[in-house]
């Protein structure tokens, strides 16, 4: 099955080429997708550049900043649209260690529907954390978990590979969440369709250059999204159903 990275930038110039590097040597025979929102800082002619001149990279130029989920269902449907049959989503700001690439794509190869590079899996580790944000990540995976009854302790991890049939039964047209909203809303939708979620132990590195595009505005709106997730699929469409079938006519 041939394999699809797909990364998402907005003014990673400072780090676009060595990453393409560090993939490259990860995974020689994967190519790469990366979905630019119109950096003003030349990320897209980097990437475009280390393209010509090694093959493998393709750039979508996209106009202005439409968020992160919105430029990886951009990656996804491009990764259906040419047939890949892995597709791996990963940040391009060295916080994910591209040396893991293999062990995902692999997880997909072995069964896995999702593989998703987790943090909060016994061999996962977060170095350089402070307590607060720990517990912070920690605590709003638990309640994504316990809510939506999904058994996956890092659903909000941005580091993992799908395999093509489990994107295929997803509706990226009703994937509307943004950042950690997004990720959970993947993971419950695999899981929702009966895929198999595995979870491989990574670490996550600080960010080495540049700024985080994240912000508790993002977190507060995958709580209340994933509320309102767990409420729409454990009451209100049970209810629905339920209220169909009293109202239908009785059989003469």
């Amino acid at each position: 099955m041939k394999s699809l990275v797909v990364l998402p930038t907005y003014n990673e110039a400072e780090n676009i080429v060595e990453v393409l590097d560090l993939v490259r040597a990860a995974v020689p025979d994967a190519d790469v997708l990366v979905v630019d929102d119109g950096s003003p800082d030349g990320t897209a002619d980097l990437a475009e550049g280390w393209g010509s001149e090694h093959g493998g990279v393709s750039v979508m130029r996209r106009a202005g900043k439409q968020g992160l989920g919105s430029a990886y269902r951009a990656g996804f449907r491009y990764g259906l649209e040419h047939g890949y049959g892995v597709m791996v989503e990963m940040d391009s700001d060295l916080q994910h260690d591209p040396a893991m690439l293999p062990a995902l794509i692999h997880t997909v190869h072995d069964g896995a529907d999702l593989a998703i590079g987790s943090r909060y899996v016994p061999g996962g580790q977060v170095p350089g954390w402070t307590w607060s944000r720990r517990f912070i990540s920690q605590g709003g995976n638990r309640y994504a978990s316990i809510v939506l009854g999904m058994p996956v302790r890092d659903s909000t991890a941005g580091f993992r590979a799908y395999g093509a049939d489990a994107l295929a039964r997803i509706d990226l047209d009703s994937i509307k969440a943004d950042g950690y909203g997004f990720q959970i809303e993947m993971a419950y939708q695999v899981m929702r369709n009966g895929g198999r979620i595995v979870e491989v132990p990574i670490t996550f590195g600080d960010r080495q250059r540049g700024t985080s595009k994240m912000s508790s505005r993002i977190v507060f709106e995958a709580l209340l999204l994933v509320t309102w997730w767990a409420l729409r699929d454990r009451m209100l469409r049970p209810l629905a159903r339920l209220l169909r079938r009293r109202d239908a006519p009785s059989a003469v």
